[in-house]
């Protein structure tokens, strides 16, 4: 605050935050759809882990981490594991710096 006052207007700040919301929200309902092990290996791969990487970490099978990579890309609408970490991003289901769990 400057000498009492908001930095910045309230209408302004309820523009930023419903502009905000228009964007993730179809991020989110997306997100929503995948299964829980389809969002364990969203994370995984959000985190640069291969797919053999992931198999042994999740104690899978390399043709099952696939099954849910190719599902993970139907439900999301991601064409490859760049945009599939977009999407991990955009929705909010990794965040920068986060560490993956040991597995």
């Amino acid at each position: 605050m400057a000498a009492g006052d908001a930095l910045l207007a309230p209408s302004v700040t309820r523009r930023l935050i419903e502009r905000h919301l228009r964007l993730t929200e179809p991020s989110r309902t997306l997100a929503a759809r995948l299964t829980e092990r389809e969002r364990e290996v969203l994370g995984l791969v959000a985190r640069g882990l291969s797919n053999a990487e992931i198999a042994a970490r999740m104690h899978l099978g390399e043709a099952t981490v696939r099954t849910d990579v190719g599902h993970v890309f139907a439900k999301t609408g991601a064409r490859d594991r760049a945009q599939a970490v977009v999407f991990a991003y955009e929705s909010g289901h990794v965040r920068p710096g986060e560490v993956p769990p040991a597995g």
